[in-house]
């Protein structure tokens, strides 16, 4: 699993620096957003990359990898939603959104790899296009915990979800960046 996790930090580090650049350009103007807003930017990105997989014309020069960066970064930042809430203005430095960055992705990959140890790695034989279609479940699962006003009988929660959707979005990443 040593070649999983440095598989895994290279992907999110693409990610990170993306989120830190963007963080220069915006400040923390993301901040604002309501969870399900987040939802449904995560939603958008996978709608289109399942387009992507689809279709065989594309309108926009933009392939799948950076759907799923942008997927991954989303999901970072309703992590972070649900734990310091919404505000009404940007009040999250750059270095204080770096550290709240690290540590959801910090737990998100302890996650990972111990259902990776349980699971015997089994993403590394699943095709991107169904990782693509278990992120899209798990967008469903969510947009109904959200209606339910976050609620869940016997479910995981938001946050659960979230993470799932970052492993599987990095999992087809790494998937997308194999030569072999």
């Amino acid at each position: 699993m040593a070649n999983t996790s440095e598989q895994y930090n290279a992907v999110i580090e693409t990610c990170r620096t993306l989120f830190i650049n963007k963080m220069k350009d915006y400040g923390s103007a993301w901040r604002i957003l309501r969870l399900p807003s987040l939802t449904d930017q995560v939603f958008i990105k996978a709608q289109r990359i399942r387009g992507l997989q689809q279709n065989k014309e594309r309108k926009v020069d933009e392939g799948e990898v950076s759907e799923f960066i942008g997927i991954i970064n989303y999901c970072v930042m309703a992590l972070i939603q649900l734990e310091k809430g919404i505000v009404e203005t940007p009040d999250i430095s750059l270095d204080d959104a770096v550290i709240l960055f690290d540590a959801k992705v910090l737990l998100t990959k302890q996650l990972m790899m111990d259902k990776n140890h349980d699971y015997g790695e089994a993403w590394r034989d699943m095709r991107v296009s169904s990782l693509t279609d278990l992120i899209l479940q798990k967008l469903l699962r969510v947009k109904q915990i959200e209606n339910n006003s976050g609620k869940t009988l016997v479910s995981e929660g938001i946050d659960a979800n979230y993470q799932d959707m970052i492993n599987y979005a990095v999992f087809a990443m790494i998937h997308l960046g194999d030569t072999n």
